[in-house]
């Protein structure tokens, strides 16, 4: 029987994939906020424009990261391994606030893309 190892193109179009998708997740909750803090009062305006220039840093940076998985380079590589292990970080923290209707799905996520980008480029 041949064995049937997922090479490293299998991990680098699933990199691609993946990190889109959480570049589009960071995108729409961007605008998710943004619509809030216009139709509603915000205590701390700075701190919501802050949060709101990060999460479009974010995703930018995200889908940067993906077009290198896709053209074959490896600029996407540390960015998205970066990311991920800061979201497994994140993903740790909301479980211990009992919020592991977003936790787990995040945490998924996150270890998918992770291994994903650790695999998907080679030299």
């Amino acid at each position: 029987m041949e064995s049937r190892r997922p090479t490293t193109d299998t991990f680098r179009r699933a990199a691609v994939i993946l990190l889109r998708i959480e570049s589009a997740i960071i995108a729409g909750l961007v605008l998710y906020l943004g619509f809030a803090a216009a139709t509603s009062h915000i205590s701390k305006p700075s701190a919501l424009a802050g949060v709101v220039i990060f999460g479009i840093l974010g995703s930018a940076g995200l889908y940067v990261a993906s077009t290198g998985f896709a053209k074959g380079v490896s600029y996407g590589r540390s960015p998205a391994v970066l990311a991920n292990g800061i979201a497994l970080g994140v993903s740790y923290f909301m479980a211990q606030g009992h919020l592991l209707a977003v936790a787990i799905p995040l945490a998924i996520l996150a270890a998918s893309t992770l291994v994903c980008s650790l695999f998907g480029y080679s030299e």
